[in-house]
């Protein structure tokens, strides 16, 4: 019993020790405040990066294009998803 105990740390130290993403959410999921945080600032990261993507994404689309007028044949990721959401008209002309 003794020794499958000292295999199972060792087992655990090595994994704890070779693979520093497991060490990182070990550690975060032991602390709860820490926990919220990272998911507060992954909030904000993603926030960030689809508000970026939209503004160039509304900056290269050519809504008058015949042949390319969907978005999708333009590039688009983000708006065909925002328009999931229900934004379908914008200030600047675009649907």
């Amino acid at each position: 019993s003794v020794l499958y105990k000292e295999r199972n740390l060792m087992r655990l130290s090595f994994m704890l020790n070779s693979v520093p993403w497991f060490r990182v959410h070990i550690v975060i999921l032991n602390d709860p405040g820490r926990i919220l945080g990272v998911h507060l600032i992954h909030t904000g990261l993603v926030a960030g990066w689809s508000a970026s993507m939209s503004i160039y994404e509304l900056i290269i689309i050519d809504p008058t294009d015949p042949v390319y007028n969907p978005l999708w044949r333009q590039g688009a990721y983000v708006f065909p998803f925002i328009t999931r959401l229900g934004v379908t008209l914008s200030i600047f002309g675009w649907s």
